[in-house]
């Protein structure tokens, strides 16, 4: 099950930022500490990209329910979705209905910022395991598009009738969820987040022979030091049966080489469930692309209503405005403080964030808001 993030910012920025100060040893400079919230992203944007995501999903799922009248379908359906966790049901369409579920991947890689390329983004999988009984004895399913927060879930029968379901009591009835291929949306939505920013300056790209310092360190053998994740968990949380698994990134921030402001998105595709400690083994910081042996770390979730431009001007926007001065200034608070407001209500992106995080760590560090943990290293990585 994902994670659960409801929570607002203002109480968590200000305890997050004293215990900066007090890991860092060190006083916060101005420039950190008042960054206006991005225009470019408004409220307006990102209730339109989630109505238009679950919309398209909604209609989705009303269509692939009357298709299950054809016995065929039905059978099609029904051995895909005991046989896989999830399923492409946009493949597995055909006529008319594939036509349908083909406009709406359209619709939705259009509303979260993605290009035409992405491919399918449409999945089908069963809404809970307790539910595979009846499916395999020939109870009828439902079908029901995901949603991103607590409330009642539509679901449509094969006339195309609508229930409503309580999505916290897992029915007995089976029912199928449509839902976004998540691990293909972060990372087409990563692509897009990385050129988007890089575009508006928000990058470094110096490389690593370019800083004295890293010289000094690895002059015996050529390579760069990393900071490397040896385990990983997010706190445990009971989530209705409708939703999937969390699809969870990591914005790294610091300073690169030219004293401007980088933001590296990193995908931690394996992270999928609360209360799973996960050894995956993932650089997480390059040093090599700072100027600071000290970085900073914003864990995010994509619930499926992210739109990766906006996300990224709104955080070009305010990071563009911090500049370097001359000692190291962490900058979690200004990626919390780019994200628009409306995006903090049910299931935001903000999972978790981790302060000046330091070349030198080696140990288990928790997130400021005490959602998650990391084990990390020291871990140098040898160039051939």
């Amino acid at each position: 099950m994902r994670p659960r993030h409801l929570r607002r910012r203002g109480a968590l920025a200000a305890a997050a930022t004293a215990l900066a100060v007090l890991c860092a040893g060190q006083t916060l400079t101005a420039p950190q500490a008042a960054a206006a919230p991005a225009p470019a992203a408004t409220p307006q944007a990102r209730t339109s990209t989630a109505a238009q995501v679950h919309a398209a999903e909604d209609t989705a799922a009303r269509a692939i329910a009357v298709a299950l009248t054809d016995p065929a379908w039905r059978a099609r359906v029904s051995r895909a979705a005991l046989t896989s966790h999830e399923v492409a049901v946009t493949a597995l369409a055909d006529g008319a209905l594939k036509t349908a579920l083909a406009s709406a991947d359209r619709r939705i890689a259009a509303a979260k910022g993605l290009g035409p390329g992405v491919g399918p983004l449409l999945r089908l999988r069963l809404g809970d395991p307790s539910m595979r009984g009846a499916l395999t004895a020939g109870t009828e399913p439902w079908v029901a598009a995901a949603t991103s927060d607590d409330g009642p879930v539509t679901a449509y029968d094969s006339e195309g009738r609508a229930h409503t379901l309580d999505a916290r009591e897992t029915p007995a009835r089976p029912v199928y969820v449509v839902d976004l291929d998540g691990s293909r949306a972060l990372a087409a939505g990563l692509d897009v987040l990385h050129e988007e920013l890089a575009r508006r300056g928000v990058r470094s790209a110096a490389p690593a022979s370019a800083e004295p310092k890293r010289a000094r360190t690895s002059a015996a053998a050529a390579g760069f030091w990393t900071m490397r994740i040896s385990a990983v968990s997010l706190s445990d949380d009971e989530e209705p049966w409708i939703k999937g698994d969390a699809e969870i990134y990591t914005l790294v921030t610091g300073f690169g080489h030219d004293g401007t402001v980088r933001v590296d998105p990193v995908d931690m595709p394996y992270l999928d469930s609360d209360g799973t400690v996960y050894r995956p083994q993932q650089i997480l910081v390059n040093w090599s692309s700072y100027k600071y042996d000290l970085a900073d770390a914003v864990m995010m979730e994509d619930d499926g209503s992210t739109n990766y431009r906006d996300l990224a001007k709104a955080i070009a926007a305010v990071l563009l405005t911090v500049t370097d001065q001359g000692t190291y200034i962490p900058l979690v608070n200004a990626v919390l403080d780019a994200i628009p407001d409306d995006w903090w209500t049910d299931d935001p992106d903000y999972v978790d964030s981790w302060y000046t995080l330091a070349r030198t760590d080696n140990g288990t560090r928790y997130g400021a808001r005490g959602n998650g943990w990391m084990t990390v290293e020291p871990y140098f990585v040898q160039e051939f």
